[in-house]
């Protein structure tokens, strides 16, 4: 048993979701809340970390209703926020193919690819909101793809077998970062929103149980101050850079998330990380990074290994009878659009049988040669053009005349801050939205759905309910000597100054993909009691060595990216050894978190609805253990099923 680690504390509610019709659900909330109106909105501040989609989206439509915002990111530029890496697309139920889709049947794709463990009022009202989210982004001026009479195009996508996402050849994500960033920046024009980049936030303020502010370093002169507000929102991203190698850009990291954690903010299913199949493979050990290629690229791209174990020949040169299509084979009735999760598994299976390509033999061919007979390279190249060109300057191979090589990569995270309904967390006036949080996708999330919930989060769901909250406000003003706020600041100084004085022989840098290696080895794409608990004292381990062998150069006050790199890894390992404790105690297989021992016959994952039909809600424990609370899950409109897409 895993409770060697944890204590398990009283089951937690989410007061906030309304009951009745789940298509009623929304409207009863946005109608039932309390209001603010726009004098008092002149009143009050709200902070909001990270200018991404869901960050800046939140910022620029609260200060559009009249409130101060105070936006901060640790990027030069809210354009560089890594929202602008998404390829592929962005899905809504428009039914524009008029091929059956619907709000139900998003919603309803939704909670099946996420294989039964996300709320259903969630992610019904996320459904709803994303028809809303192609006409603002229209309306800003988003370039589209377009069909020929002029009506936005669609395309597929894994887990869906009708064509609901939107996109711009392959940056999407890019372009609907510009429509934000435009409306953010008319925002701070007009004066609503105090724009502060290259800040980095470095610890929440809580005064009389709410939260009131936080504490940030400027990271080019390294001056710290503590800023007060009304609430806070975080929107700093995923956490999947505690694998090291990930898709993710190398500034994300868990900080801001972890040391509201740290302050009494339940994390929720942090063990649920997202393996992106399509990913170009790993080269060599001197990467700092891995490359995505989008998931759109599996619509007209067929996935192969050849069906002789150890076939080192070209590929030109391999017969179809003796390539094996191995999604095509397993999931006739998704083919190459099967989730993530199920293709990712499938890439592993046939690497570890030796049918592997490429010199480590991590590797399966995406191969276009069909879709560029049956379109021509020119249709081909309007599709996917970017991305193509993308590969070929990293690879040095020309993906026209030979297939892509992939693996699966760390790329997503499902879990973060625990929120209810209104996304506000346990701790009052902390609100959580996009990838912080942990509310629509249950245990995997389908592709071009991130971009989904940021803007939904964004620009509709948080200036709804945040009004609630701050109907009770302007609350009791707070100065930097108030004893809450001193005692937080001082808590700062004294970690900073714990990484300065250390005087070892080894950088953060090497200790994180030391780190990172534990974590793909045994917390990555299939999990085992016996490796997770390997895992976790290796961890408890490297962290030792870490306290007493960190070397940060230089001073605090200046330009320092060791001293921004120690905290971060230092705030890594906690979450590490907290994920594997979480994947150690769910004993079962579901989406993104396969159990070796948790599987059916055919090799799928297995679930065990009766133990773990829950979200496992985590309370720091400081020195001690953490404690589990669950928050049991309740279906009734989509009945859990044993997943099948075959």
């Amino acid at each position: 048993m895993s409770e060697e680690f944890f204590t398990t504390g009283a089951d937690i509610e989410d007061k906030a979701a309304p009951a009745g019709p789940i298509e009623d659900r929304w409207e009863k909330r946005r109608f039932s809340g309390k209001l603010v109106n726009p004098a008092n909105r002149r009143k009050l501040r709200v902070i909001v970390v990270g200018t991404g989609l869901a960050g800046g989206s939140a910022a620029a439509t609260l200060g559009e209703l009249g409130y101060h915002v105070s936006n901060y990111c640790f990027q030069d530029s809210p354009r560089r926020a890594h929202s602008i890496a998404a390829q592929g697309g962005i899905n809504a139920a428009k039914n524009y193919r008029n091929d059956g889709d619907s709000v139900h049947r998003l919603f309803y794709d939704t909670v099946k690819g996420g294989d039964f463990r996300s709320r259903e009022s969630n992610v019904h009202r996320l459904a709803e909101v994303s028809t809303n989210i192609i006409d603002q982004c229209v309306a800003q001026g988003v370039p589209f793809a377009r069909e020929y009479g002029g009506l936005l195009d669609n395309r597929s996508f894994g887990g869906a077998q009708v064509s609901r996402t939107f996109y711009a050849r392959g940056q999407t994500g890019q372009q609907l970062l510009l429509g934000a960033y435009q409306a953010l920046e008319r925002q701070v024009a007009a004066g609503n929103v105090e724009l502060h980049t290259r800040h980095e936030m470095l610890e929440l303020v809580i005064v009389d149980g709410r939260a009131r502010g936080i504490v940030v370093r400027d990271l080019v002169s390294g001056e710290i101050s503590t800023e007060i507000a009304d609430a806070v929102v975080l929107a700093s991203g995923g956490y999947g850079n505690v694998f090291f190698l990930s898709t993710n850009a190398k500034g994300c990291n868990v900080t801001a998330a972890w040391r509201a954690h740290r302050k009494g903010a339940y994390f929720a299913n942090p063990c649920y990380t997202q393996i992106h199949p399509t990913c170009i493979p790993q080269s060599g050990d001197y990467q700092s990074k891995l490359t995505l290629m989008s998931e759109s690229l599996r619509n007209d791209g067929r996935v192969w290994v050849p069906k002789k174990a150890g076939d080192k020949r070209h590929p030109a040169e391999i017969p179809e009878n003796e390539r094996d299509y191995y999604l095509e084979r397993r999931y006739p009735a998704f083919g190459n659009l099967v989730p993530r999760d199920i293709a990712s598994r499938a890439a592993k299976v046939v690497c570890d049988e030796g049918q592997g390509v490429g010199p480590t033999g991590l590797g399966v061919y995406l191969d276009f040669s069909d879709a560029i007979k049956r379109l021509g390279k020119d249709a081909v190249a309007e599709k996917y053009g970017n991305l193509f060109d993308m590969y070929e300057r990293i690879t040095g191979e020309n993906p026209y005349e030979r297939p892509m090589r992939i693996y699966p990569a760390v790329h997503y995270t499902m879990g973060g801050l625990w929120v209810d309904y209104d996304l506000q967390s346990n701790i009052p006036g902390l609100f959580v939205t996009g990838e912080a949080n942990f509310s629509d996708h249950g245990a995997n999330r389908l592709g071009a759905s991130a971009l989904m919930q940021g803007l939904a989060d964004g620009y509709f769901v948080l200036p709804n309910t945040i009004s609630n909250y701050l109907a009770a406000g302007p609350f009791e003003k707070v100065g930097e000597d108030h004893p809450e706020v001193a005692e937080v600041r001082k808590s700062v100084d004294e970690r900073l100054e714990k990484f300065l004085s250390s005087d070892g022989d080894r950088s953060p840098d090497s200790f994180h993909r030391e780190l990172g290696s534990i974590m793909w080895e045994y917390c990555g794409m299939e999990r085992t009691d016996e490796g997770l608990r390997k895992a976790i004292s290796l961890i408890r381990d490297l962290r030792a060595e870490f306290d007493t062998r960190l070397k940060v150069p230089g001073s605090g006050a200046e330009l320092n990216q060791q001293l921004e790199k120690a905290g971060r890894v230092a705030d890594f390992f906690e979450l590490a050894e907290l994920m594997c404790i979480d994947a150690l105690h769910r004993a079962e297989s579901c989406g993104g978190h396969f159990r070796a021992e948790s599987q059916t016959e055919e090799g799928e994952a297995k679930r065990d609805d009766e133990n773990f039909s829950y979200v496992a809600a985590w309370e720091y424990g400081g020195e001690s253990k953490p404690t589990l609370h669950k928050e049991q899950l309740h279906f009734e409109y989509v009945k859990p099923t044993q997943r099948s897409y075959k």
